[in-house]
C-alpha cells in the first residue's frame, strides 16, 4: 500500500480552522513558540475536540501523524514569517 501524505491545509480543515495559506501563517504566528513542556494536544488554544483529534492521530500513528508532527515542530519554532 502506498503511503498517504496529508497537507497542512487538510489538517487545518480537519481541526475546523481556516485552511488558506495566510490563515495558517497567522495561526502559527499567534501561537508560536509553544513551550517545550506542553504537549501539542494540551496546548491551551485547542478546543476539546481539536485536542482529542490530535491526541488520537498521534496515538494511533495514523496517516495524519506525520503532518501533526510537522504542526508540532512549526509551533515550537520562534521564527514565523
Amino acid at each position: 500500500m502506498d503511503p498517504f501524505f496529508h497537507r497542512f491545509s487538510e489538517l487545518f480543515k480537519q481541526l475546523g480552522l481556516p485552511s488558506d495559506i495566510e490563515s495558517i501563517r497567522l495561526f502559527l504566528r499567534a501561537h508560536s513558540p509553544l513551550a517545550s513542556d506542553i504537549a501539542l494536544e494540551n496546548a491551551p488554544f485547542w478546543s476539546p475536540a481539536q485536542s482529542a483529534l490530535l491526541r488520537d492521530e498521534l496515538m494511533r500513528d495514523a496517516d495524519w501523524a506525520e503532518v501533526v508532527d510537522q504542526l508540532n515542530a512549526a509551533l515550537r519554532s520562534s521564527k514565523q514569517d
